[in-house]
């Protein structure tokens, strides 16, 4: 069996630990924003980003 103060510390790790579960939420009136509409595929654009590489550059040799 633990020590009262033990038990005592326990459940008041407990409690405070529920309290602020239970803290209120502010829920704020904010509209959603609108969802915007994916702009038409540019078929020019689409080659620009499959052309993307990487450069690695050693400047310790």
């Amino acid at each position: 069996m633990l020590p009262p103060f033990i038990i005592d510390q326990i459940r008041k790790r407990e409690d405070d630990e529920h309290r602020r579960h239970e803290r209120p939420v502010v829920e704020l009136p904010i509209a959603p924003k609108p969802i915007a509409p994916k702009p038409a595929s540019d078929p020019q654009r689409d080659d620009e980003s499959s052309d993307r590489g990487v450069v690695v550059i050693d400047l310790f040799s």
